[in-house]
Order: structure tokens, then sequence, then C-alpha cells
């Protein structure tokens, strides 16, 4: 495979961030060094996790090795971003309802190329890299063509060097689960969060608040009328963004998803009431937005 930063005939010479500088491993806790990585997956699996060698879970080990490479994303994430800065250089924002993305695990490993690194040293430590690879669900934010084409635009656009940041949604479950009892298919839904998402840093401070229905009321003033709008439901987005890795160019643009949230959490007066199901329904008409992929 070529080199991701060696332009195609004809094509411009691609502007990609500077290599990020490597220093001596006991100062640099993102180095690509095996003594460095082994430190930063067992400090992860101690910090992270709660968790010692030898009595960790797959899943523990999963997530330890997940915020190893997310900690070096972030470095080159940083490093990104700060070039695009300095280069005053104009955003192409990509929206889609669907980023069919896959697991992270081993685009990230492979995208770094510290896949055969990380297999040494984890082998050292009595670990197979390909069972942690496992613990990784698929995650339910795309079906079909449309997701996995938007994934592939913002890989493309990182192994690029493109100042690309993607916008759709964090979807709570995924499209459904099959499962098969006594011949029959039975669906149920797809819990891809139920243990968290190692790749995703949420931004709270970032949160927007969106208004949806209503009445408008024309408002008389002095030079004729204003229009008062009083909107039925208030919608707060909370953005989860995750990094999209460049193929060994040290680029990485962000995925920021977006989870639905209530502007009030429920009718304290109807809550009083003992009305407990209408207290808590214009919570869950806000945040069903984000709750299902194709509801």
């Amino acid at each position: 495979m070529p080199k991701a930063n060696v332009p195609e005939p004809g094509l411009p010479e691609p502007d990609l961030p500077e290599p990020v500088p490597s220093k001596p491993v006991e100062d640099d806790r993102t180095s690509m060094h095996p003594s460095a990585l082994k430190r930063a997956f067992v400090d992860h699996l101690k910090f992270s996790r709660r968790q010692q060698l030898g009595n960790a879970t797959p899943l523990d080990e999963y997530f330890a090795l997940a915020l190893c490479i997310r900690d070096r994303l972030v470095d080159r994430w940083t490093a990104t971003e700060n070039h695009y800065r300095a280069k005053q250089a104009k955003r192409i924002c990509y929206l889609s309802a669907e980023f069919l993305t896959g697991r992270a695990l081993v685009s990230n490993l492979q995208a770094l190329d510290i896949e055969s690194h990380f297999r040494a040293v984890l082998g050292r430590l009595n670990i197979e890299l390909d069972q942690l690879i496992e613990q990784e669900p698929e995650p339910g934010l795309g079906n079909g063509g449309l997701g996995r084409l938007a994934a592939c635009f913002m890989e493309s656009m990182a192994t690029i060097g493109l100042p690309a940041t993607g916008y759709g949604i964090r979807y709570e479950f995924g499209i459904f689960e099959q499962v098969i009892r006594r011949g029959q298919q039975i669906e149920r839904s797809d819990e891809w969060l139920r243990f968290g998402n190692p790749w995703e840093m949420v931004r709270p401070e970032h949160t927007v608040e969106v208004r949806f229905g209503g009445s408008t009321q024309h408002v008389p003033t002095a030079d004729g009328f204003r229009v008062h709008w009083t909107p039925q439901l208030s919608v707060i987005g909370v953005p989860h963004d995750i990094p999209i890795a460049g193929y060994r160019n040290n680029c990485v643009n962000p995925l920021r998803l977006w989870r639905a949230r209530s502007g009030s959490e429920f009718d304290f007066q109807l809550f009083n009431a003992g009305d407990y199901v209408s207290a808590v329904e214009r919570k869950n008409a806000s945040e069903v937005i984000s709750k299902v992929l194709y509801p």
C-alpha cells in the first residue's frame, strides 16, 4: 500500500501537520517505544479500570488498550488542530445521519502503525491482542451505504490532510440484534454502549439548545408589532467527539456526534400530583431523537 501522504498524479501536495516530536521514554507518556506502551497499558489498567495484571478481564484489558491508543491520537489531534489554526485553513463540515465507522481498535492500530508493537508488548504480558479486538462492539451509528460512505469520506479526508469535521447523531442503540430461538427470529435492541465507549470524549461545555414546535404571538410595539415565539419542546444537544485518524500521516480530524437530552428532566408539579408517567413525558419525547437508529 502506498504511503498516505504521497498524492496521486495531478493532485496538490497535501498540507499535513509535522510529526509529533519524540521525547525520552521517561518524559513522554505518548511515546511509541515498547517500554512506554507497556507502562501506559499497565497504568490505564490500574488507574482507569482499577485492575491489575493477572486478574483483569478481557474487557478491562480492551479498555486499557483503547485508552493507550486514544492518548496517542489526542497528541496528534492537538498538533493537527494547531496546524490548521496556524494556516488559517478553511474547514469542511460533513453532515450525515449515519457514520458506519466500524470497530475503531484495529483501524487506529493500523493508522498509527503500532499493531505489531502492541502485539509484541501484550504477548510479553501473556495477553492475546486478537482476544481484545473481539471485545469491541460494532458501533450502532449507521447501516448500509450511506453510513459507510460517510465514514470513508472522513477517513479519506484525514488521510490527505483536509481540515474536516464530521457531524452526526450519537445513537444509543443500533438498528437491532437478531437472535434465533426455537426456529423463530427475535429482534432486540443493539446495546452497543452498554459498557461505554473509550474512543469518545464528551464535551458538555459545548452543549446547544434546539427548540421545536410551539406557537407565535404578535406583540404590539411602538413601531407596529413583533413576533414572539413560544416553543413547545426544548432539546439539549450534548456533543461527543471521536478522533478519526489519517493513515500513517499524523493527521487526526474530529467526528462530533450529538446526544439529545431534555431541557427539563421532569414536570415537578405533575410528579407531586402522582402522575409519574406524564411527569417524564416531555423528557422522553426529547431524548428519543438520539435513542435508536431508524426508530
